[in-house]
């Protein structure tokens, strides 16, 4: 039997794929991880921001063959950056002709009069690819506010190609010919939420195979037993998609604490009265300090809905104790009534998610670490997957890949 530990979107995905026999444990309430939604008052609020980037179109078509087609919206990206009061396009870097002409000369001399000298970190990679201007402006400060840790701590490909790239000639040529495409330039979104797309991946394996508030507790990994909060289960492999330090910790297996690192993210979802003079943007990017959040987003512009409804993102170091709630909200609303986002808005419901981890930090040593420490757990027939299990930064689409591709070897080699 495959034992599947964490029934979010890794987990399932590992379910609907295989072909061997399963059992899926989650200690939460209710399947989904991150991928869960709220639906209260007339909002329909995420985790956070859950946005499906699809670049597989018969994996989009799996995904949601259960959800009804008239209910899935198709999206145009809209997304700005807040600075100094006025809007960016973004990506910054291919739109600094926007900004004004002191500090777009200041760009443009910084970003011909870099260095591509000794990169090895995230931070060096910014300074020495676009300059010192482009970095201080909005790269540097954004990501120190989102990671919430000293940028040089972070591999120079930390983000992959999740970095916004542009080189000198993108730069120059967005001057005149507009184009700010991404990997994500279009996303699916259900009416319903994200967890919409958990249901449809639900719906297609035996939800009598699916145990809610079971929580593991420790792995024997020589008698091949995991004990839970409610028996002792054997299995033939074992498919984690909880963090790869807590799967290390219940086999009791040693490894370098000091390669894994994270931030959490406290993320207030809020739901207004009326409507905002914001009717296009689909999140916008805060960078500078003067304003907690890194991130907001609008739900009401990509559902088309009547009421202002917001989720606002913060970041925090892993370890640093958060304060009362109500701080962080005041500290939030103060900061979109300063933006003009709140103008006569009236907050009538809210709620806060605390994301922990978040974004995991990625650095030379947990590259190594995590492949290391993979190898080993793999000879003991157990598999790591998911944004945490591999410990690293990727799409939800790429969970699901890394599930299939792993169900795919694991029934090839049916016991």
């Amino acid at each position: 039997m495959d034992l599947i530990i964490g029934a979010g979107i890794s987990g399932i995905s590992y379910a609907n794929f295989t072909k061997n026999d399963y059992l899926v444990i989650e200690k939460e309430k209710e399947a989904g991880g991150y991928c869960r939604t709220i639906k209260r008052n007339n909002f329909v609020w995420d985790y956070s921001g859950h946005f499906f980037h699809f670049q597989h179109p018969e994996l989009e078509k799996y995904v949601c063959k259960n959800i009804e087609a008239s209910s899935l919206l198709r999206v145009e990206k809209c997304t700005k950056i807040y600075y100094k009061g006025k809007y960016i396009d973004f990506p910054f870097q291919k739109n600094i002709h926007q900004l004004d002409k002191e500090e777009l000369i200041d760009c443009l001399y910084d970003l011909f009069s870099s260095k591509h000298e000794n990169v090895t970190t995230f931070k060096e990679m910014i300074y020495a690819n676009l300059g010192k201007s482009i970095a201080e402006k909005f790269l540097v400060p954004y990501n120190e506010k989102l990671y919430a840790c000293d940028l040089n701590k972070l591999d120079m490909n930390a983000m992959g190609r999740f970095f916004p790239k542009a080189d000198k000639d993108d730069i120059i040529r967005n001057f005149r010919y507009q184009e700010n495409s991404s990997y994500n330039s279009y996303f699916t979104y259900p009416q319903g939420g994200a967890i919409e797309y958990v249901s449809s991946l639900l719906r297609n394996i035996n939800k009598d195979k699916v145990c809610l508030n079971e929580e593991l507790l420790n792995i024997d990994i020589e008698k091949k037993i995991a004990y839970t909060n409610l028996r002792e289960l054997k299995y033939d492999r074992l498919i984690s998609t909880i963090p790869l330090p807590s799967l290390l910790n219940m086999c009791k297996l040693k490894y370098q604490e000091n390669a894994f690192s994270c931030n959490k993210v406290l993320v207030f979802n809020l739901g207004f009265d009326e409507k905002g003079n914001d009717k296009v943007n689909s999140w916008v990017y805060v960078p500078e300090k003067n304003y907690i959040f890194y991130r907001f987003g609008y739900y009401d512009n990509i559902m088309k809905t009547d009421k202002m409804s917001l989720y606002v993102e913060i970041g925090f170091p892993e370890k640093v104790k958060l304060e009362k709630e109500g701080l962080y909200l005041e500290q939030v609303l103060d900061g979109l009534k300063r933006m003009g986002v709140i103008t006569t808005q009236k907050l009538i419901d809210y709620e806060t998610i605390l994301m922990k981890p978040a974004y995991v930090h990625i650095s030379k040593k947990s590259i190594e670490e995590t492949a290391r420490c993979k190898k080993i757990l793999s000879k003991m027939d157990i598999y790591s997957i998911g944004r945490y299990g591999s410990w690293s930064y990727c799409s939800i689409e790429d969970n699901i890949m890394e599930a299939k591709t792993l169900a795919a070897l694991s029934s090839s080699q049916k016991m």
